[in-house]
């Protein structure tokens, strides 16, 4: 038996994260890890679909917009192998550099499936090891089909995102099934390689958690590039084949026949908590079957034992799990942590236009009741968005009324996902509207879209 002060269940962004800082604060540290280290996230999730994001983007510019940019180019042909293979790469480059961070940092890795035992122990595959100070679950979440209507992934005409990185070429016909974050772009890529994409979900408009004004955008931007949207559809049937998948679905008060040659799942995650040993070792789950847990400190039933990532609840985001991986770290060494601010967590899609948000949508304002001020600002209206062709979408901000807090923030167009921290800064150190107006913004650039916003939610717009 081998004993270290912390054993961490899980490699991913937000196990390998609080291994590092345990380190730093002199814990010795082993984290198990059944596959490889980096999770789904640098494996088979945020970091390979950013690269084939990045081609789509590229293949998009050459496509539509060289003519316009004085770029002559023959025949455009796409290559979905090509850029899979490519995404393959980073992702391994990225495992690797987790690999070559955790013997910097001198933690312990321990290959294979760790189960909890009582008394802050864990086995690895035959091998039991012991927890001095604490255990942290960080083993993350999968994806789900929709068994009842015969929706099983199968890997090969229904897939998951898992599969949708592993193939060769993009399929003629794609349906895809959930119009979150991950459903967004996979329709966004599938259709720059050629695909026919129609994507599918049950409420009634896309990126369901993103500001109404941001789902607009994104939506319309689909439709111009022939991507058939349905929101507030229903598959109430699946017949699924060897070469394709045959689906009917209700929307807008009408039923309609889509065959597509693969369906992609992407109607929501399920945590990894079977197996682990929970119960033996006397952690809880909520109603909602995620690991309970104090939100301060995130300590579970069991005493000694912490969660952290998805399995401790949402937002399941890899940046939220690396966060709460510092805090318990520090909140084991014995410090005490600056809580962490879940309403001030950004959210991000990467699909292009890209959608970024943070805090409250204006539809949760008015269900709140609060009394607020909206400023918008167009990217049609920026200098610099014009000058890189990106003149697609807004930035949005809206104000309280009474105090010029920023309830929430949503961008939506070219390099939302970078522009957004600087109202996550903003809303972390409680800045009002009129003190991000004080900062002078370099011009031209994207980020005057916020001044001009935060103007416009004082009635001080200055360029439209």
């Amino acid at each position: 038996m081998a004993t270290f002060d912390v054993i961490i269940v899980g490699g991913g962004p937000a196990g390998y994260v609080c291994a590092i800082r345990c380190s730093q604060l002199g814990l010795s540290t082993a984290v198990v890890e059944r596959d490889k280290l980096g999770g789904v996230c640098v494996n088979i999730g945020c970091i390979p679909t950013k690269a084939l994001l990045h081609s789509s983007w590229v293949a998009g510019i050459i496509a539509h917009h060289a003519k316009d940019l004085g770029i002559t180019v023959g025949e455009v042909k796409t290559d979905y192998g090509v850029a899979m293979k490519r995404s393959r790469r980073v992702s391994e480059q990225n495992s690797k550099g987790v690999g070559f961070l955790m013997k910097k940092h001198k933690v312990t890795v321990l290959a294979g499936t760790g189960t909890l035992l009582p008394g802050r122990k864990v086995k690895v595959d035959k091998e039991t090891h012991e927890a001095t100070k604490a255990v942290v679950i960080a083993t993350g979440s999968r994806v789900k089909g929709i068994p009842p209507i015969g929706l099983d992934i199968n890997k090969t005409t229904v897939i998951s995102s898992d599969e949708a990185l592993f193939l060769e070429k993009a399929p003629a016909t794609l349906a895809v099934i959930g119009a979150g974050a991950v459903g967004c772009e996979f329709a966004d890529i599938f259709s720059a390689f050629g695909s026919k994409v129609t994507l599918i979900e049950a409420l009634p408009k896309i990126l369901p958690l993103e500001d109404a004004e941001s789902s607009d955008v994104v939506a319309k931007s689909y439709k111009k590039r022939g991507i058939e949207v349905l929101a507030g559809a229903k598959v109430t049937k699946a017949n699924v084949g060897k070469d394709k998948v045959t689906l009917t679905v209700e929307a807008g008060g009408e039923t309609k026949t889509i065959e597509a040659e693969k369906v992609l799942m992407a109607a929501g995650r399920a945590v990894n908590t079977e197996n682990l040993g929970l119960k033996e070792a006397g952690v809880e789950l909520n109603d909602r079957g995620f690991i309970k847990v104090n939100l301060e400190t995130l300590e579970t039933s069991a005493k000694g034992v912490y969660a952290i990532g998805d399995v401790a609840g949402p937002p399941m985001l890899a940046h939220k799990g690396s966060r709460e991986g510092v805090n318990v770290a520090e909140t084991i060494a014995g410090h005490k942590p600056h809580p962490i601010k879940y309403d001030n967590v950004p959210s991000v899609t990467y699909c292009h236009p890209e959608v970024a948000g943070i805090g409250l949508t204006e539809e949760a304002c008015k269900e709140q009741k609060l009394e607020y001020q909206v400023g918008r600002f167009p990217f049609s209206a920026n200098g610099r968005a014009r000058a890189s062709n990106e003149s697609e979408g807004h930035v949005k901000i809206i104000r309280g009324k009474k105090y010029g807090e920023i309830l929430g923030a949503h961008i939506v167009g070219g390099h939302a996902s970078e522009m957004i921290h600087e109202l996550a800064v903003a809303r972390e150190n409680e800045f009002t509207v009129e003190e991000v107006d004080l900062a002078i913004h370099a011009h031209p650039t994207l980020s005057e879209a916020i001044a001009e916003a935060a103007l416009d939610s004082m009635g001080r717009v200055m360029h439209i």
